[in-house]
């Protein structure tokens, strides 16, 4: 885990009567808006049109990626203006106004890119609507006609042009309704085609997937909910009352699962795309009060959102120039996508959308109450993305187990499409999308991110050839969520042929068991690895013996595997040590099973799999066969569960 050090200078000091949990109230959050737009100050043109950050430029270009380091930053400069009812230093209002004057002036030298089909720009674009309605009485208002008549002709280049068919359908409905809002030229036909295609992705529970296929992740929370609320917002009475109440209706079932995202130290989840957006997901908390849309008491709402942006604070978020960089924590370009350019983080400018709410509004006033990780362990079955969320309240501790989420297209596809450009759901980095590790592991965590350099270990079972290729687990099946348990299966390739492997996991507190039925021909090794464990310090502790392996890191977490059965209990555990290799810390080690040889046809694996504290008393656990092909499973803690013998599939491995 990176060492942690506070990265904020000058903040107020702790309001522990307002604030037990985490100590920082609305002045924190407007100190460290702050300090984020003066740290890009230094990398503005010299008419405040592009921001020009250092780093890895996105695939789109420096041109491109100078205009998002304005357009993101403007949408937090947005909110602070807007927050503060316009109380702010002159020089801010000004800096963004001179921006959008020599931005739109289509022969000056910082003018932007145009907007075309499916190109970055159009990300930027709804940004800018966003900002721009949202501090209309102090910026927009005070603009001359002619830079107002640049907005909506740049921003009308929105219309009538083609995006990506994903979360970017909505960057069209906000752009074209902040045109209609000024009175400039849009198509209402394809506002109304965007809202109707976000409708194809709702899947239930207040769950899309972003785009057809299965495709959940944290823009189900930084998106799909938030530019629908947004879009009503700009909309006023122009919007439909029922589909806006529909909406509501969804982002509230949504924040009940969402609150569970968030371990007791403030971490995300940390599953998904577009991770260096970090703290932006909690924009949702924020918009559900923003809306009337939440379940959550107030002091839960700023409980979570604060957790997090300390939590990101306290891990030297932003750096000591003030700036968010492309990773996680420290710079961890595996994290980021082709279309991840220097300014792309500023999209967790998202997260200060609670700064629109005024300072009297409860969710600022009242005492912070605790979140769900903080009171008692549970356990939430979310069938629509096929996840299963378990947290234990001594450690903090939050765990997803995924059998549902895969990120590919629907079936049949047989090859992957043709990437479009641009910040869409199928550009991906160096791993392929049937390889991801943010998406195809069996299980994600608070305190715990997957390696992401070299071939699949960690939460991941892989027959393996002998010349040591290892089968991925692609495209995944569900099978169900329901109660403790969850279930998928997937094909694994390996040597030109195909074999289904049928995977359910119990949990049970920090324990996770996972009973595989595991085709495959005779002599394949078999694989399990638990958690990839990372620190910043030194190589994570480890030790192994027959049937077990677990790897410590300093804090004293660990990562925990025992074969229960099917394995050769004989045989060392092993684990493996990598650098560089993990968001978390420099340096990551990850315990695994071997089965030196698969018996041929379908063979039972039983697996206790544990990110937690008690290495040794995880030997506890046991598992047997009954006589009717029933796995009995026994807990650490003395507790049973049975897995029924599967049963045989309806049709072939589709």
């Amino acid at each position: 885990m990176t060492a942690p050090h506070v990265s904020l200078t000058g903040l107020p000091p702790l309001d522990r009567t307002r604030s037990p949990v985490t100590g920082w109230t609305r002045a924190h959050w407007e100190a460290t808006a702050d300090r984020l737009l003066e740290g890009l100050l230094p990398y503005a043109s010299p008419g405040f049109a592009q921001y020009r950050l250092p780093g890895r430029a996105s695939h789109s270009g420096p041109w491109s990626d100078g205009l998002e380091g304005y357009a993101r930053s403007f949408l937090l400069a947005a909110f602070r203006i807007a927050g503060s009812r316009g109380r702010v230093g002159p020089e801010l209002i000004e800096r963004y106004a001179a921006g959008l004057a020599a931005g739109t002036d289509p022969y000056g030298a910082e003018r932007w890119p145009p907007i075309t089909d499916r190109a970055q720009p159009m990300v930027e674009a709804a940004s800018l609507a966003i900002a721009l309605h949202e501090s209309r009485p102090w910026l927009w208002d005070h603009l001359d006609d002619g830079v107002r008549g640049r907005v909506a002709d740049w921003l009308g280049g929105f219309v009538g042009a083609r995006a990506n068919d994903s979360n970017w359908r909505l960057f069209q409905v906000i752009t074209e309704e902040f045109l209609a809002s000024v009175g400039a030229p849009h198509h209402r036909a394809e506002i109304d085609a965007g809202l109707a295609r976000l409708e194809d992705w709702y899947r239930g529970g207040g769950w899309y997937t972003d785009g057809d296929g299965r495709k959940f992740d944290y823009y189900n929370a930084w998106a799909l909910h938030l530019y629908p609320v947004l879009w009503a917002r700009i909309a006023g009475p122009r919007a439909d009352a029922a589909q806006v109440e529909r909406y509501r209706a969804r982002l509230r079932e949504f924040l009940t699962a969402h609150q569970h995202f968030f371990g007791s130290d403030g971490a995300p989840v940390h599953q998904g795309r577009s991770l260096t957006y970090r703290f932006a997901a909690t924009a949702p908390l924020w918009v559900g009060a923003l809306a009337d849309a939440t379940p959550l008491p107030p002091g839960r709402t700023r409980r979570l959102a604060s957790g997090a942006l300390r939590h990101f604070a306290d891990h030297g978020v932003p750096d000591e120039h003030g700036l968010l960089s492309l990773g996680w924590y420290r710079p961890f370009l595996p994290v980021t996508q082709r279309y991840s350019g220097p300014a792309s983080p500023y999209w967790a400018s998202k997260a200060f959308l609670g700064l629109l709410l005024p300072a009297g509004h409860p969710v600022w006033t009242a005492p912070e109450e605790p979140g769900p990780v903080d009171t008692a362990d549970t356990c939430l079955a979310l069938p629509a993305p096929g996840w299963l969320l378990h947290s234990t309240a001594a450690d903090g501790i939050v765990r997803l187990i995924n059998h549902g989420t895969d990120r590919l297209p629907p079936p049949p596809s047989p090859k992957l499409p043709t990437p479009p450009r641009g910040d869409s759901p199928a550009r991906g980095g160096a791993p392929t999308p049937e390889d991801n590790p943010h998406y195809t592991r069996f299980a994600y965590a608070s305190a715990a991110a997957p390696d992401t350099a070299g071939e699949a270990i960690d939460n991941h079972i892989a027959l393996v050839a002998t010349d040591g290729t290892a089968s991925r687990r692609g495209r995944i099946h569900p099978l169900g969520v329901t109660g403790h348990r969850a279930a998928s299966w997937h094909i694994a390739s390996l040597a030109g042929e195909e074999h289904r492997i049928e995977t359910v996991s119990v949990v049970r507190g920090p324990w996770e068991v996972r009973v595989h039925r595991v085709g495959g021909p005779y002599g394949a090794v078999v694989r399990e690895g638990g958690w990839a464990l990372a620190d910043d310090t030194r190589p994570p502790e480890a030790a192994t013996g027959p049937g077990w392996a677990w790897a410590r890191r300093t804090d004293g977490l660990a990562s925990t595997v025992v074969a229960l059965h099917g394995w050769d209990t004989e045989a060392e555990g092993t684990v493996s040590q990598a650098q560089e290799a993990n968001a978390y810390g420099t340096y990551s080690a990850t315990p695994s099973l071997l089965l030196p040889v698969h018996p041929g046809g379908v063979h039972v694996l039983v697996t206790l799999v544990v990110l937690g504290a008690d290495p040794e008393g995880a030997r506890r656990a046991s598992a047997r066969v009954t006589a009717e092909g029933a796995v009995l499973i026994r807990f650490p803690d003395g507790a049973e569960e049975e897995v029924p013998q599967a049963a045989p599939p309806a049709g072939g491995n589709d």
